[in-house]
């Protein structure tokens, strides 16, 4: 197989749906915390504000740059963010870091959806932009933290 063959195997239609229909675009006008992370490799960038309550996610809000897998990855993340811990979304970006780095399962559910980024494992150079959401949603938490 070519590596065009692959990359077109590798931007599949569901990966593009996804990264076309991204939910939770708007930034927040007072969020809690808000981080921005970039992907050194491809300069992919995403900032997110996120909005607190007793330790749950009421709100987010995301401003993505990157190619459609980090569009992807961001989707699934905005789509199932609000109403989860700082340790679910936690538990969601270890399991998603270990399904491309170290061919582990499938993230669980509410991430699940993240299996259609399984043949990136194979694209390490990608491995950032996609993990790009949940690290900068993981930087808010954590400034969320220290800004109380």
């Amino acid at each position: 197989m070519s590596a065009e063959t692959d990359m077109i195997k590798l931007y599949s239609g569901r990966i593009l749906a996804l990264a076309a229909d991204m939910p939770r675009t708007t930034r927040l006008n007072t969020p809690t915390a808000t981080a921005k992370k970039r992907a050194p490799l491809c300069g992919s960038t995403v900032t997110v504000d996120v909005q607190l309550d007793d330790g749950v996610i009421t709100d987010y809000g995301q401003d993505v740059k990157a190619c459609a897998l980090g569009q992807a990855a961001a989707a699934v993340v905005g789509a199932n963010i609000v109403g989860l811990t700082p340790g679910q979304i936690k538990a969601g970006r270890d399991q998603l870091f270990d399904m491309l780095k170290n061919d582990g399962a499938v993230p669980a559910a509410p991430f699940n959806d993240l299996e259609v980024l399984q043949p990136a494992k194979d694209y390490k150079n990608r491995h950032a932009s996609i993990l790009l959401a949940f690290d900068a949603t993981l930087d808010a938490l954590e400034a969320s933290k220290t800004d109380a």
